[in-house]
């Protein structure tokens, strides 16, 4: 009762982002009950069905990062003074954090539930199209376990997912780092810690551990599309999954999993380019800036870079295969790959906007324009696009090429 209070007196942008998230579980969920449909009207083809109900991970994963992305930048998942004394601790913030994730993801398998019943004309009794029953399973019982087992999958493991990420030895953490940092606060924590020689670091270790994953990854998906016996296996999306190499997967899989692991580094690189040479006060203050930042937002852009690299690489495929037209199941899971990575990359950037407070404050009382930090955030954003946008290019084109012969 108390999130569901606590969500009634939410910002707009609050309640937008919790329905984002809501969105995207219904979708999901929608995908689920199309797998376990098909799996009922053809029971025959028992590894079609599982390699399509395999396929939902991908929007099931990205569903899930956009919870979580949604709880952490979540005011209500935050300790405020004196919430403790009112018996709203950590421990009790986290167990509301992951309660509101969990209602969200619910309300949106509802959701998919009415609306695959509707589609099927399981509820008015109408008759279906041929398209919805070669999808669908129109026709054919469904399962009611089944379908409520996968309907729970989304709420039950985004709200353990949130509960790990904001559990409780983590906000204490968070909040030393952040007093410690509020402590510092003024003319010396504003310019005098972004100094090259006090924050500059190393680029992560992870930084070549991604970008061999996804060497090798490029180097596995070129060695398995060899030769004319994959010709009429090239890379198919739900509806014709079965024929897809797995070589080709797995290789799109590790080239994904560096991407993720490079994000950090490669957006930490982005800072250190920004602030190389003899940077201007703006030049100097926004590559500092993303460099205490790249933890935060480095995955979410690594899974983003991956996705839109993965988009791109689809559509050129298929673009030379024009008797494999993308499905409507297919087009509805790639829309909301896209959308939750999107978001979820948006959202990571409001929660370093946030996390800066401290030291944005102290630069205002300094006398700081505000034009000084808005050209700092767009040199921010300008550098990352700088570095992340070729790599992706370069990426999907690699990916690409060797499934176009």
């Amino acid at each position: 009762m108390l999130a569901l209070r606590l969500a009634r007196g939410a910002h707009p942008l609050v309640l937008l982002r919790r329905l984002l998230v809501a969105a995207a579980s219904g979708g999901t969920g929608f995908l689920l009950l199309a797998a376990l449909g098909h799996a009922a009207a053809h029971p025959a083809t028992a590894a079609d069905s599982f390699v399509r109900l395999l396929w939902c991970a991908v929007p099931v994963a990205a569903t899930i990062q956009l919870a979580v992305s949604t709880a952490r930048t979540d005011p209500a998942s935050r300790p405020h003074r004196g919430m403790s004394a009112a018996g709203l601790g950590p421990v009790r913030l986290t167990v509301i954090a992951a309660t509101s994730t969990a209602v969200s993801c619910v309300l949106g398998s509802f959701v998919a539930l009415l609306a695959f019943l509707m589609v099927r004309g399981d509820l008015v009794g109408a008759t279906a199209a041929d398209s919805a029953a070669q999808l669908l399973g129109a026709g054919h019982s469904l399962p009611l376990a089944g379908a409520l087992m996968l309907l729970a999958v989304v709420p039950v493991t985004a709200a353990t997912a949130t509960a790990v990420v904001l559990r409780p030895l983590r906000n204490a953490r968070g909040a030393g780092r952040r007093t410690g940092a509020s402590a510092g606060a003024g003319a010396g924590e504003s310019l005098t810690a972004m100094d090259t020689n006090s924050t500059a670091s190393a680029v992560p270790a992870a930084l070549p551990w991604g970008m061999a994953l996804t060497a090798a990854g490029l180097a596995l998906e070129t060695y398995v599309s060899r030769g004319p016996a994959n010709a009429d296996t090239l890379l198919p999306l739900p509806g014709r999954l079965i024929g897809s190499p797995p070589g080709v997967l797995a290789g799109w899989a590790l080239s994904t999993l560096g991407l993720v692991l490079a994000g950090p580094g490669l957006a930490r690189l982005s800072g250190r380019l920004l602030a190389a040479g003899r940077p201007g006060a703006v030049r100097l203050l926004a590559g500092r800036v993303l460099q205490e930042e790249s933890r935060r937002i480095g995955r979410p852009l690594g899974v983003l870079c991956a996705v839109a690299s993965g988009a791109y690489a689809a559509v050129k495929v298929y673009e030379t295969a024009p008797t494999r037209p993308f499905g409507p199941l297919t087009g509805l899971g790639a829309a909301l790959v896209l959308a939750c990575v999107t978001a979820s990359a948006l959202t990571a950037a409001l929660e370093a906007r946030w996390a800066r407070t401290h030291t944005t404050a102290a630069l205002r009382r300094l006398g700081t324009p505000r034009s000084v930090l808005f050209r700092a955030s767009v040199l921010r954003v300008l550098a990352l696009l700088v570095v992340l946008g070729p790599l992706t290019w370069a990426i999907a084109e690699l990916a690409a090429l060797p499934l176009l012969h």
